[in-house]
């Protein structure tokens, strides 16, 4: 392989997040085949927000919604994925991501370091309507692949509708319409038997 110490920082970097094409997420697929992983997730929210650009109960920039769910979960490369339904590994997970930051982040260029650092920290507070909107797409794709793939992981982790409310309702912090869409997908698999009450 060519060494790549003396590419420009862009590429070196570029090389680098290609690692996140190996953290393996605890979501499988649309058609339930395999597990997916960070980057196929990362991609197909930023795609979502694009489709979905009048879903949110704000205005937003969409470009922003776009380049935060790109830059968001770069830190998993580092951190590994956290399982959602898991307080405890989640909360270790805070932490973890934070340190991951300072390492992926300085991978940059130096002058897009603060860039794709604020990114990162403004999806992580949801104190935007970008942020909010960016993390309500976050949550509503895992929901909606397991509606597609008839509830993979909710059956082999034992997920409960009611685990699933609580990312709902952080969905409903971005947008009102996804959120009211995931509660109708949800109650329908509990019906349908695919999802534990």
């Amino acid at each position: 392989m060519t060494e790549l110490t003396h590419l420009p920082d862009e590429l070196q970097f570029l090389a680098y997040i290609d690692k996140l094409k190996s953290v393996e997420r605890k979501n499988a697929l649309f058609d339930g085949s395999r597990d997916e992983n960070v980057a196929e997730h990362s991609w197909h929210a930023a795609l979502s927000a694009l489709l979905l650009k009048d879903y949110p109960d704000e205005p937003v920039d969409i470009n922003l919604v776009i380049r935060m769910l790109l830059v968001h979960d770069l830190v998993e490369i580092e951190a590994g994925d956290a399982f959602i339904y898991d307080p405890e590994e989640l909360a270790q997970q805070e932490e973890a991501e934070r340190e991951a930051a300072e390492i992926v982040f300085s991978k940059l260029p130096p002058d897009q370091v603060q860039l794709f650092k604020d990114l990162w920290d403004e999806f992580e507070s949801r104190q935007t309507p970008e942020s909010r909107f960016a993390k309500a797409i976050d949550r509503f794709m895992p929901i909606y692949s397991n509606i597609g793939n008839g509830g993979f992981l909710w059956r082999t982790f034992g997920i409960t509708r009611a685990q699933i409310r609580v990312n709902i309702a952080i969905i409903r912090e971005g947008s009102s319409r996804l959120a009211d869409l995931a509660d109708r997908m949800v109650d329908q698999a509990v019906e349908e038997g695919r999802l534990s009450p």
